[in-house]
């Protein structure tokens, strides 16, 4: 039996009063419909297609590799539910059972869309619903004793049906050939001219399917997205549960109310978070790590002990940043794409590293880059000094041996070495090797200009 998903994702959401597509909105670092597609893949279907209308082409770019085997069908013009899940029906296979979700509601969870399927059976039409403090905008279940008979939209619905409390979230699963038929049966003769999904209800009803109704675990699974105010409530929420998870876990968060989690962060025992720090992409934090404030860390893993001091900034995009065991990194540090630290490493403040490595105990504490660089052990990487790795065409390394001090404000033009044990003068702009174990220097001599004297403004 053959499971197709259908993904409502055509709405141009006015009220978000933006020129992007509702759906590529973002919560949690993702949009709106990556989100409802990652639940959807988790099932495994058979055919998973997205309904795409307003910003059809940008929606379909953007989602184009969100899931392996994703169709896009074409609702062009946009007349209702109904009419969107018609234009998918060519790609639908029988015989089996279609789930059809909602684009704008991001957080359902797999779980839950595998009961909803469990609950159709390929022979019952099974509602999501839940009940609601507020009501208002949702379609409400009307039933006669514990069977439901309808489902009349806020719109449409009479001052008695809208006390109703439990509502439709958007979200059924049907046996596929009996709502084909539904679908074709549909007409648009209500208060919006559109053609609306649920009517299947009373199709189904008037022809003696049973409607069933499940329940998601929580209300959050459910709440769509319609303004700039509820994508903030539900990211709020969502935030919330990330926090209440890791704290259960042990994690110690300074205020739960300021953190965010916009990927997947994994964290051992004993991990302190301060405030306002937005976690991204794959982020592990080992034992004991902490965390200062205001930092933003993507794409990391950071070893057991290390300490990533305030407004630190980690972005290890595709190739990923490591931190070793008891690194101090910061404050207001930057370690970019391909940044390896070993053990005891120090970064301070105002330091950029980018795709290089430090072995243990190497420290560049003040105001300097490392660009394609090797460094080695205890290493003593002074302030203002850089690796001018860029020559205006390609990118070359430099090698700095074990035990080697580079002096503050120092430029190493690489391709080049520094050797182990060497001392390289401040101030120095070195282009060639130097010799392990023995001073360099490479500064213009200091000259004195006897009588000289500042210019001064004319009168």
């Amino acid at each position: 039996m053959a499971l197709n998903v259908v993904i409502m994702a055509a709405g141009q959401g006015t009220r978000m009063k933006s020129s992007l597509p509702k759906v590529l909105h973002r919560l949690a670092g993702r949009a709106l419909l990556q989100h409802v597609i990652d639940a959807a893949a988790r099932l495994q279907p058979d055919r998973l297609i997205a309904v795409v209308g307003h910003g059809a082409e940008q929606v379909r770019s953007a989602m184009a590799q969100a899931a392996e085997g994703l169709r896009f069908v074409l609702q062009q013009p946009q007349l209702g539910t109904g009419h969107a899940v018609q234009q998918a029906v060519p790609e639908l296979l029988e015989p089996g059972t279609t789930l059809i979700l909602n684009g704008d509601v991001p957080l359902i969870e797999a779980e839950t869309a595998r009961a909803l399927v469990a609950a159709c059976d390929g022979r019952r039409l099974a509602l999501l619903t839940v009940h609601l403090a507020d009501p208002t905008g949702y379609g409400r279940i009307v039933r006669e004793g514990a069977a439901v008979r309808a489902i009349v939209e806020h719109k449409d619905a009479s001052a008695s049906q809208r006390e109703i409390r439990e509502v439709y979230t958007g979200m059924m699963a049907a046996p596929t050939a009996h709502l084909k038929r539904w679908l074709a049966q549909l007409n648009n003769d209500n208060a919006q001219g559109e053609y609306y999904l649920t009517d299947v209800v009373a199709l189904a009803v008037a022809e003696g399917v049973e409607v069933v109704a499940a329940h998601p675990a929580d209300e959050i699974e459910v709440l769509g997205v319609n303004s700039p105010a509820q994508l903030a409530d539900l990211e709020r929420r969502w935030q919330r549960r990330q926090a209440e998870r890791l704290m259960a876990e042990g994690v110690r968060l300074a205020d739960p109310a300021r953190f965010d989690v916009r990927g997947r962060l994994s964290c051992g025992r004993d991990v302190e978070i301060d405030v306002g720090c937005v976690f991204e992409g794959h982020v592990v934090l080992g034992d004991g790590v902490r965390i200062g404030p205001y930092c933003v860390i993507r794409n990391a893993e950071i070893a057991a002990g290390a300490v990533i001091h305030a407004y630190t900034h980690i972005d290890g995009d595709a190739q990923g940043v490591k931190v070793g065991e008891a690194a101090l990194v910061g404050p207001f540090a930057r370690l970019r794409p391909g940044t390896e630290l070993g053990p005891q490493v120090h970064i301070g403040n105002f330091v950029e590293v980018k795709n290089s490595t430090l072995a243990r105990g190497a420290k560049a504490n003040h105001l300097a880059y490392l660009g394609d660089a090797t460094v080695g052990e205890r290493v003593n990487y002074g302030a203002g000094s850089i690796t001018a790795n860029y020559d205006g065409a390609n990118k070359h390394r430099t090698v700095i041996g074990n035990d080697a001090h580079v002096g503050s404000n120092c430029v190493l033009v690489a391709p080049m070495t520094v050797g182990e044990g060497a001392t390289i003068g401040a101030g120095s702009t070195l282009s060639k090797d130097a010799p392990a174990g023995q001073l360099t220097v490479a500064r213009a001599k200091a000259v004195t200009v006897a009588g000289w004297q500042r210019p001064r403004k004319t009168p």
